[in-house]
């Protein structure tokens, strides 16, 4: 079984057996596919953020080192947030001016970097727990392209022989892109940032793939969330009041799990009944949803994770 088909097969197991969260009927989410717009013709990354020019091997390290750091959001209120900006932006912008300035770091020199080193780039304080786990992830990767892809960042999308699929079962066997939950006794993988990865090499034009339609919701807290205050998903009550209160849930509990797992399946249901959009369409349309008040005015689920 494919990667893809497995997390899909898994997510769906959790959404039958899920205790916490309720996915809407099939009319609810026939009536929502209908309602959504088409996306925009561009699905690729904020060019704001992204480094969609220059070089390949210069996109492919942004698209790379950007996804290996994507996550955090457990400790967004933690960190040192640009004005009107979100965390993620915050890290992504700290990351673009540093190309910018000086050009990516190169896989060799992300084997050793440390978390001073990312704090400053980042703009964040050296000794916060994130920057040594930012640290950590940039390390693997390195240690991953210096191995596999000789130093080469445009390599490794190169390497994927023209498939998003067989791209992400590369990358979902790197440290840095781990993202494996279990529910009830059984693995349920997600893959959230090495999905993403696949997409963003794509939209970068350094990976030639044919079959992005074949990923899955990249699954974080922002798009279940839209999911949720559009009617998609239900919560139990006591978790609904955990979330608004600003309780941290527990990276890997079975109320995480659900909440990303659901989301993964509910948009399969989305996808079933608007065929014309892929996941991964549909997740672009939901996370730039996301963005909007009134999915900003309701708390969403946090956790301290590597995996969003």
């Amino acid at each position: 079984m494919a990667l893809v088909d497995e997390i899909r097969s898994a997510c769906a197991f959790v959404a039958a057996r899920a205790r916490w969260v309720r996915i809407a009927s099939n009319e609810q989410i026939a009536e929502y596919a209908r309602a959504l717009p088409a996306p925009a013709a561009a699905l690729g990354p904020d060019p704001e953020v992204a480094v969609l020019d220059g070089p390949p091997e210069v996109r492919a390290a942004f698209a790379l080192t950007l996804d290996a750091i994507n996550f955090g959001s457990g400790f967004w209120p933690e960190i040192r947030r640009r004005p009107g900006r979100s965390g993620f932006t915050t890290m992504a912008l700290g990351l673009r001016e540093r190309f910018d300035a000086a050009g990516p770091w190169s896989a060799t020199r992300l084997e050793a970097i440390d978390a001073p080193t990312v704090a400053r780039a980042l703009g964040q304080d050296p000794g916060h727990s994130l920057m040594e786990l930012y640290a950590e992830s940039l390390r693997d990767l390195g240690h991953r392209v210096v191995a596999e892809h000789g130093g080469r960042f445009s390599a490794v999308g190169q390497a994927a022989g023209g498939s998003a699929v067989t791209l992400l079962e590369h990358l979902s066997g790197w440290g840095c892109f781990a993202d494996v939950s279990t529910y009830d006794g059984r693995a349920v993988p997600f893959y959230k940032r090495a999905q993403l990865a696949c997409a963003d090499l794509a939209h970068a034009e350094v990976a030639q793939v044919r079959d992005l339609d074949r990923l899955t919701l990249f699954a974080d807290n922002l798009v279940p969330h839209v999911l949720r205050v559009d009617g998609l998903l239900a919560y139990d009550e006591c978790l609904l009041a955990r979330i608004d209160a600003g309780e941290l849930l527990e990276r890997d509990s079975a109320e995480e799990v659900e909440i990303r797992a659901c989301a993964v399946e509910a948009v399969e249901r989305i996808a079933r009944a608007r065929p014309e959009l892929s996941p991964q369409q549909l997740d672009h349309v939901l996370w730039n949803r996301g963005r909007g008040a009134a999915y900003k005015a309701r708390p969403r689920h946090r956790a301290r994770s590597t995996a969003y």
